[in-house]
């Protein structure tokens, strides 16, 4: 998963801020993600203000900031690539038409088989008894934590 990170914080309502030529640039290169067979989804994100942070300290949900302007931390799209190795992933984002000050953040999204042997195990509990429960409601369900 590659993050678009922007260098100065929000900037705006949705949709503001953007130079046609930016748009024309990222439009390419979204489509030379996806001619490479590589892209699997994308999106781009409304600004931090019409958000919110919900932190969990002590185990209870606490919304912190609400709505938040200037969020340098927060994203402003992201893309989820397919790719044989993070080299291939940061030839990727090397690639991204970003302006001056943003960032792209390289992160690989966990696999089911990543995860301790136990975890799996819990996943697999959990699963197999939605799927008894989804034959008992006479419902079509996809198993969810299995690859």
């Amino acid at each position: 998963m590659m993050w678009l990170i922007p260098g100065a914080g929000e900037s705006g309502a949705p949709g503001s801020g953007f130079d046609t030529a930016g748009v024309d640039a990222m439009a390419r290169y979204n489509q030379a993600l996806w001619r490479a067979g590589v892209l699997l989804a994308l999106d781009g994100l409304c600004p931090p203000s019409m958000g919110a942070r919900v932190f969990f300290a002590g185990g209870r949900p606490e919304l912190v900031d609400g709505p938040r302007a200037g969020a340098v931390d927060a994203p402003a799209g992201y893309w989820i690539i397919d790719v044989a190795s993070l080299d291939e992933a940061i030839a990727w984002a090397s690639r991204c038409p970003a302006a001056a000050g943003e960032a792209i953040e390289v992160q690989r999204v966990q696999e089911f088989a990543d995860l301790a042997a136990d975890v799996r195990q819990a996943l697999a509990r959990d699963n197999d008894e939605r799927v008894d429960d989804a034959k008992q409601d006479g419902l079509r369900r996809h198993p969810v934590g299995a690859s």
